[in-house]
């Protein structure tokens, strides 16, 4: 199982120590979550903090935007040095625009959906983007109790993936941790997003190398 800890549960403080444990760790990827206050209620980081963040990190930026017209914001992303730039199925018209200006842009598009959005939105689009993420609560704030639900979803976007010519990754965000993490690689996820689980551990690299297992 690949392994994206979010920082939206680091120390904002001091990130510094944050960002060294990432760099020293097992992770593949590094999670930013950007909220607007309109999409979910709430505000986490803009991108001077990206851009700041990326050139401390050598891990790969995942980042996903929960954010209401995604499709403004795709120079800010790629000039951030973003790998991925996930945005909302449900925050966005024009999905096929958004995810060819992303792969033009020199990123990998990704879609999520919330915890309410059926699966069977994704089938006009699943081949055209390289990655899912699947919203195991529902989006705007850390530490919520991951939604059971999450786990037929995804054995449903294994399903589709599967039978289709995609080759998106499936990564789910919200309430991982060993045992939901475990019953998530059995469904056919590829990768979690995993926050308070990381980064309230008594080791930190001991819990993304458990992950990691998975």
């Amino acid at each position: 199982m690949k392994v994206s800890p979010s920082l939206l549960s680091a120390n904002f403080a001091d990130l510094a120590p944050a960002l060294e444990m990432i760099n020293s760790s097992e992770a593949d990827y590094l999670h930013l979550d950007v909220m607007d206050g309109v999409f979910v209620p709430n505000i986490s980081f803009g991108f001077p903090v990206i851009k700041a963040v990326s050139k401390v990190c050598t891990k790969p930026l995942d980042v996903h935007l929960m954010i209401v017209q995604p499709q403004n914001w795709i120079s800010q992303v790629r000039d951030c040095g973003a790998e991925f730039m996930c945005f909302h199925l449900e925050a966005c018209t024009h999905i096929h625009r958004t995810v060819q200006a992303i792969r033009q842009a020199g990123m990998k598009p990704g879609i999520s959906i919330c915890p309410a959005t059926p699966v069977s939105l994704l089938e006009d689009i699943i081949e055209d983007v390289d990655q899912v993420l699947v919203m195991s609560v529902n989006p705007g704030f850390g530490g919520q109790k991951f939604i059971d639900s999450s786990v037929k979803k995804v054995r449903q976007l294994r399903e589709m993936i599967d039978s289709s010519a995609s080759s998106a990754i499936i990564e789910v965000d919200g309430g991982v941790n060993e045992q939901t993490g475990s019953i998530l690689a059995e469904a056919g996820a590829d990768m979690v997003v995993a926050g308070n689980f990381v980064f309230t551990a008594p080791d930190p690299l001991v819990a993304i190398r458990s992950l990691r297992a998975l």
